[in-house]
């Protein structure tokens, strides 16, 4: 039996426009860095899908590398929206980007035009799509002239492979420069995506709202958790499923300091005391900043998807619970 939206998906969603641009994205957003690729559980794949879309996350974030295998998230994915989504695709918002290793040689990595338009072209038929709605360069490269990079995101937009175009881990100054190329050539320049949590404040460290603000684009924010950090996970210890119990690329065990977990125990109080999960408390900071269209949540369950999306109309944190914030994390405003 195929799959049939909730009709009352859009009602408690809060969508906000990126930048000066007439796109909105939810306050939420679903990422599939990971729990999409090779070895995962299909259909635990589509249920976190439907559990997104059906309470009115429209924005699913892929990139050619997702997976492991690289691809498979794609692949993974465009199978979803062929045999679960088809008749949804309008109201759906999906990117992916190109800019990390994706195949052996000279051409398949970093910026080049020959790169990133072979790769978008790989991506659109792994889903099997003829566009996407965003289409990004995902890390910047010193090697390739900036104008070309760009230009190939012109083409992208140009040739109807993709609708607009955006950046990822761009720096503020790299940022701006990549933002008034796109508008002489009047491409549309929507968002530049890049890491943001309590613990690691790089919009702040980056004058990226100020940027954001001056050239018009919106933020999209990943790693709001922290890559587990800031959740349940590690209050009692190092649970062996978890990331750092796994041992995985991104969250060594060394990174869970005595100090930091006290940190993640007193942040764990200021949820408790707002009646928010420590995860709920990290998302709501995230999206406090008004340059901030949207947050890419991640996810191993549809459960942990409902339970972060309690945050959509959570009252805004205090000006007392912020600086409460700053102080157990070290930070001076």
């Amino acid at each position: 039996m195929s799959y049939t939206a909730n009709e009352q998906r859009y009602d408690e969603m809060i969508y906000r426009a990126c930048g000066k641009s007439g796109l909105k994205l939810p306050r939420l957003s679903l990422g599939l860095w990971h729990n999409f690729g090779t070895n995962d559980d299909y259909q635990n794949m589509k249920n976190m899908c439907f559990a997104a879309f059906d309470r009115g996350v429209t924005h699913f974030d892929l990139a050619n590398n997702y997976g492991p295998l690289p691809g498979s998230a794609e692949t993974n994915f465009g199978k979803i929206l062929r045999e679960e989504f088809a008749a949804y695709r309008d109201q759906m918002i999906i990117s992916t980007k190109a800019g990390y290793t994706m195949w052996p040689g000279p051409y398949g990595d970093w910026g080049s035009r020959k790169y990133l338009l072979a790769s978008l072209d790989q991506s659109l038929k792994r889903m099997g799509l003829p566009y996407v709605d965003i289409f990004y360069h995902h890390r910047m490269d010193k090697n390739t002239p900036l104008e070309e990079s760009m230009m190939a995101l012109d083409t992208a937009v140009k040739s109807g492979r993709a609708l607009y175009a955006g950046l990822s881990n761009y720096d503020s100054a790299t940022a701006r420069k990549a933002a008034a190329i796109l508008k002489e050539l009047r491409c549309p320049f929507v968002l530049n995506q890049v890491r943001y949590s309590i613990f690691d404040r790089h919009i702040e460290a980056n004058a990226l709202d100020r940027a954001a603000d001056d050239a018009g684009f919106g933020i999209i924010c990943f790693s709001p958790l922290a890559q587990g950090l800031l959740t349940d996970r590690y209050l009692d210890g190092i649970p062996a499923d978890s990331r750092i119990g796994k041992g995985g690329p991104f969250l060594k065990r060394e990174q869970l300091t005595e100090e930091k977990l006290g940190q993640i125990r007193a942040l764990n109080e200021i949820a408790r005391s707002r009646n928010q999960s420590l995860s709920q408390l990290a998302l709501s900071w995230v999206l406090r900043m008004p340059q901030v269209t949207s947050v890419l949540i991640g996810a191993s369950s549809p459960e942990q998807i409902v339970q972060n999306l309690g945050i959509v109309k959570a009252p805004a944190l205090t000006q007392e619970e912020l600086q409460s914030i700053d102080r157990i994390t070290g930070v001076n405003p």
